[in-house]
């Protein structure tokens, strides 16, 4: 006898779905309790915009990606000069990544996702950059050779995150950290395979996660021991290499 899947909601939760009424074409009905809502026609219409921008988007970051069947990304700061040491050290391993056939694939702007770009193209002379349009700060970076645009800062991610083979989290922002608390609990969940996650530069990260480890660990037990397990901090650029090129492939598009 097969055991009857949980729904995912339960049993008592009521799931709220509606269906068109053809007859009415700006109102919609609660499938279940069969309570019609109106719909404002304008915040639909919008709606629909939007839907079609973020498919586009999207599809466009895939179709970008199955060009470069292995890929590293790369994560950090916007504002890092070229005189900065974590940019000319972003570049010097974005250049060796490259190097084993590796795209290096980042954010397309300047700072981090410059290095990133600058050293695959003079490499290998490629260098994919997803942008994405903000007021300020972010323009595609000059070494971009493969780019897409972006409005969405959620649609970005998921391209960013798609099919990489290894994570590269320099010091950067709270946009950086966002990133990396996202794929980490991406991982965490499940929703993600355990795929190398390395954060370079040990006077940056290790007091964040010595915090994460005092706070979310050890004082309000928010997390596991295990989840630690999840990404290394590493400064050597040797060791960073050869974890990328020990890096199974992840074959999903």
């Amino acid at each position: 006898m097969t055991d009857k899947k949980t729904h995912p909601l339960g049993e008592k939760a009521h799931e709220f779905e509606i269906t068109r009424d053809p007859a009415k074409k700006n109102m919609c009905y609660d499938a279940a309790a069969h309570t019609p809502h109106r719909i404002d026609t304008e915040i639909e219409r919008q709606l629909h915009e939007r839907a079609e921008r973020i498919e586009d988007e999207l599809l466009n970051a895939f179709h970008a990606i199955h060009n470069f069947p292995k890929s590293v990304t790369f994560f950090g700061s916007a504002r890092f000069k070229e005189d900065h040491p974590y940019y000319q050290k972003a570049k010097r391993i974005s250049a060796r990544i490259c190097k084993e056939g590796f795209a290096v694939i980042t954010g397309g702007g300047p700072g981090i996702m410059e290095a990133g770009n600058h050293g695959s193209n003079g490499s290998c002379h490629n260098a994919v950059g997803f942008n994405i349009e903000l007021p300020t700060e972010q323009n595609i970076n000059d070494y971009v050779t493969h780019g897409v645009n972006f409005h969405y800062f959620f649609t970005r991610k998921v391209a960013l995150f798609f099919s990489a083979e290894a994570y590269l989290y320099f010091p950067g922002g709270f946009g950086t950290l966002d990133e990396f608390f996202e794929l980490v609990t991406l991982i965490q969940t499940k929703k993600l395979p355990p795929i190398p996650t390395i954060l370079v530069g040990s006077d940056y990260w290790q007091p964040i996660i010595d915090m994460c480890k005092a706070q979310l660990l050890d004082k309000f037990e928010t997390i596991s021991a295990e989840d630690f397990d999840i990404f290394k901090i590493i400064d050597d650029e040797d060791e960073i290499l050869e974890i990328v090129k020990k890096a199974p492939l992840r074959n999903e598009y």
